[in-house]
């Protein structure tokens, strides 16, 4: 087991009702709260406005600012900035999904460092050094931005897609209420119980490390989320499923089952180049290359994956890499089964073989960086990735 330091400061409300609560636990971190959400479906809901009321009820002022998009962008987190810097905002409060959440993270990061550009403190070409509260009302199972240190941001002007992480990205609180995915389409739900399993897989894959109680904690996560999931896509108003989903999403990328190992987000890497060059939705972006790139990797860590089949699949096969192709194929079929592609040519955006080497650039960053801990992954090898999730 390696060194690690484990900190998860959210405040966690979850449950019935718990969004009337957000006015007296808001006010713990400011009194004017910028409300960052998507297209309507909050408002169309009646969430928004029972928030609204509890925030007024609690003296905490508030401006909306609606528009999130499924991939947010810079540009929209720009608009949101200069909002947030209008109105005096001193909370940004994301409503939604990932989405709103990681437009909210981003925006509290530009409004406290507005002589700054953006995307310079993004990409790190600017520290950054402070921000404002956070806080998440959480409406759809996927991203765990509500607890994570991370968040996402897709620059359209250069076509790029990048991630950061930073203990200013941790939300004060989250409240979720799992009545509210009572409504989501199932394809929504099947994509976020997809990112749920690849955030926790993004840190089992790892070679030569024994963390016994780690591992434990991730197997029973991914065990409980294809179980529920399955429930949940059929049927999003199935509370008790849903609620587990909600649960696994926050706790599958808090940090908690990297402890004493770390993480290699490899696959997330090829599944952004994929969102920033065609929108394609995230979780359905790493469904459709999880295969390939454990087909590619497997015999590189066979112990890990025929541990992951056994435990997770209750696979039976005694030899390690008959289990580990198993576990591999009950992982794809599991996607399958939910309605989540499993190739490139699943997603239907017309990709083709001759976009795969601007691909495997965009994902390294030009070449420049080695995915995965397994076996390091040049451009060429992850253009042989995409090329095998293309058949």
């Amino acid at each position: 087991m390696n060194n690690f330091i484990y900190h998860a400061p959210t405040e966690m409300i979850f449950g019935r009702n718990v969004e009337a609560q957000i006015g007296q636990t808001a006010s713990k971190y400011g009194h004017k709260a910028l409300l960052v959400f998507g297209k309507g479906s909050v408002v169309k809901s009646g969430l928004l406005s029972r928030l609204e009321q509890s925030l007024t009820e609690s003296a905490v002022a508030y401006e909306e600012f609606s528009g999130a998009q499924p991939n947010p962008t810079l540009e929209h987190a720009e608009d949101g900035v200069k909002k947030a810097l209008g109105f005096g905002a001193d909370m940004i409060i994301g409503v939604g999904g990932g989405s709103a959440i990681d437009t909210a993270k981003a925006i509290a990061h530009g409004a406290a460092n507005s002589d700054q550009a953006l995307w310079d403190l993004w990409t790190k070409k600017v520290p950054l050094n402070q921000s404002l509260p956070v806080g998440a009302v959480l409406t759809i199972p996927a991203a765990g931005s509500e607890m994570s240190d991370s968040a996402v941001l897709t620059n359209t002007a250069i076509g790029k897609k990048a991630g950061i992480n930073t203990p200013f990205n941790r939300c004060k609180f989250a409240i979720i209420n799992p009545e509210w995915g009572a409504t989501l389409p199932a394809y929504q739900v099947a994509a976020g119980v997809t990112d749920i399993m690849m955030h926790t897989m993004e840190r089992y894959f790892i070679p030569d490390t024994r963390c016994d109680l780690t591992d434990e904690i991730a197997e029973g996560l991914l065990r409980t989320v294809i179980k529920n999931g399955t429930v949940a896509v059929k049927n999003p108003a199935d509370y008790n499923a849903m609620a587990e989903v909600f649960w696994a999403s926050s706790l599958s990328h808090n940090n908690l089952t990297e402890c004493g190992r770390g993480k290699d987000f490899s696959v997330h890497k090829l599944g952004h180049a994929l969102s920033a060059r065609y929108g394609v939705t995230h979780g359905a972006s790493l469904s459709a290359v999880w295969g390939a790139w454990a087909n590619e990797l497997y015999l590189d860590c066979v112990p890990r994956f025929a541990q992951f089949a056994r435990r997770v699949w209750n696979v039976s096969a005694e030899d390690d890499k008959s289990a580990a192709r198993e576990g591999i194929d009950c992982t794809v079929s599991f996607f399958q089964s939910i309605g989540m592609p499993v190739s490139l040519t699943e997603l239907n955006v017309g990709i083709c073989e001759t976009d795969l080497r601007e691909l495997s650039l965009d994902a390294t960053m030009n070449d420049t960086l080695r995915l995965s801990r397994i076996r390091p992954l040049d451009a060429t090898a992850v253009e042989a990735i995409y090329k095998r999730a293309l058949a």
